[in-house]
């Protein structure tokens, strides 16, 4: 994404010059990932529903990303499957390409869209969906490990690790669209998930522990030894987590929350 943002979007890593990165990879899926791609599928389903059901005055209309309309969201979400779906093909093909050819011409990329008519961001969309959804059913397991480049020379991560990539995409993007769809809409499954694929990450200047009390769960954040415990349900987590937001639903055992760093 693009927009500038002071705090983490695009299932979200914000760049300070303005430009929204994609998401951070997961590392290779592990079995507790097995039903990844089920729900990508069904997150994928639900993402469509609402653009086909977005009335064409509203493409234009602001996000929840400042600097980004609707139009941006879902051409950003079209392309993205592109350059995966290209990835995975070259890997398949024995002809590994990048996701994509800069990061200028990225950005370009999602602007002409976005500039376009709201019928040809959606069918643009639906069909970027179903060739990802192709093209990582064909990708055979002994290649699962082969790095993708996301653009020439710049960050890498494994073929495995596109269907949870993916997945977060979808799920925080369609909250991000403001359409009716809110990160308390999503699955328990996904929250869980997303929570799992942020732990080993430094989100925040100090430790924190994060209890999701509809599931039950901790997970520990940093050096969380002398950190506060933020308790609320999985979605507000994951969604402060990502940095959106200012931690509604939580609550923390010393009062304030963490500071969560942008990523």
């Amino acid at each position: 994404m693009f927009p500038t943002i002071s705090r983490a979007t695009d299932n979200a890593p914000v760049r300070q010059d303005g430009a929204m990165a994609d998401l951070t990879p997961d590392p290779p899926r592990s079995p507790s990932l097995a039903a990844t791609d089920d729900l990508l599928a069904a997150a994928t389903r639900r993402l469509v529903r609402t653009a086909d059901g977005l009335p064409e005055a509203d493409y234009d209309s602001p996000s929840l990303l400042p600097g980004w309309t609707r139009a941006h969201v879902l051409a950003h979400l079209a392309l993205n499957a592109e350059a995966l779906a290209g990835a995975l093909g070259g890997i398949v093909e024995g002809d590994p390409v990048p996701m994509y050819a800069s990061q200028a011409a990225r950005d370009a990329d999602i602007e002409e869209l976005a500039g376009a008519e709201p019928a040809a961001v959606r069918a643009r969309l639906l069909g970027a969906c179903t060739d990802l959804a192709d093209a990582i059913a064909a990708v055979p397991d002994d290649a699962s490990s082969t790095e993708i480049e996301r653009v020439p020379g710049g960050r890498t991560f494994p073929a495995a690790a596109v269907p949870g990539m993916r997945l977060r995409e979808v799920e925080i993007h369609h909250a991000d669209l403001g359409a009716g769809y809110d990160h308390r809409s999503w699955p328990a499954e996904f929250a869980e998930l997303l929570l799992d694929s942020m732990a080993s990450r430094d989100v925040a200047e100090a430790g924190f522990t994060a209890c999701a009390t509809d599931l039950d769960r901790t997970w520990t954040y940093g050096d969380a030894s002398s950190g506060p415990t933020v308790s609320g349900a999985a979605a507000d987590l994951g969604w402060w987590l990502t940095g959106r937001g200012s931690g509604e639903g939580l609550t923390s055992d010393r009062g304030e929350l963490p500071q969560i760093e942008e990523w």
